[in-house]
């Protein structure tokens, strides 16, 4: 059975979403062009055209309906990584979480039965 979504709920997810889209791929820019000494700072420096190419294949699955689940998903996991990373450097936590939430509350939106208990 398909939940019908109001288009406030389609708005609202929509806008969120294209924030949530921007920011990770100028995050993405960041790992790759502006700032690839950050990621050596956090020992990753090996890791960042990876790490980047993992961001973006994510935020563009989260973007499109029909891999929206599968994005939400992969970004839930690449954001639990960021607040670890951050825990562990000793920096605050605050912008992963607050993103992490936004991801979620996009997915609620568009997929409001996945808060359904069956």
């Amino acid at each position: 059975m398909k939940i019908e979504i109001s288009k406030t709920s389609k708005i609202v997810s929509w806008v969120i979403a294209g924030i949530l889209t921007a920011l990770f791929l100028f995050s993405a820019s960041g790992k790759l062009f502006l700032h690839p000494e950050q990621m050596g700072q956090m020992e990753l420096g090996d890791w960042r055209v990876i790490i980047a190419l993992g961001e973006i294949t994510s935020v563009l699955l989260f973007l499109f309906a029909k891999t929206n689940k599968l994005g939400t998903l992969l970004l839930s996991s690449y954001m639990g990584g960021a607040i670890i990373i951050h825990m562990t450097g000793g920096i605050s936590i605050a912008m992963p979480v607050v993103v992490l939430i936004l991801v979620w509350l996009v997915a609620f939106l568009r997929n409001p039965e996945l808060l359904k208990v069956k």
